[in-house]
């Protein structure tokens, strides 16, 4: 067997490896896809969300609101802050 042939014969059993990890990437991305999917499903339903408040929590997260509370509700907060603080003395 010369060289080339030798290079060759590997290189056959190279491919013939890389499409078996090509398929088997596939279906562990597919595994993964779908219990990424099964976890957000039962977070959902955890959460007893209908399809709009759903919407909205995306919606929200998209713009970096998420745990974020409205202006009405910090202000409340440092107003209640700052009561305290005041009658503590």
């Amino acid at each position: 067997m010369t060289k080339l042939e030798k290079i060759g014969a590997d290189l056959k059993r190279a491919r013939a490896k890389q499409a078996v990890w090509t398929q088997r990437v596939k279906e562990l991305e597919s595994r993964y896809r779908e219990e990424e999917n099964s976890v957000i499903h039962t977070m959902v339903h955890a959460a007893n969300l209908t399809p709009e408040q759903l919407a909205k929590v995306i919606a929200l997260a998209g713009q970096g609101m998420v745990g974020v509370y409205p202006a009405e509700t910090a202000e409340a907060t440092d107003n209640k802050e700052q009561e305290e603080a005041e009658n503590a003395y």
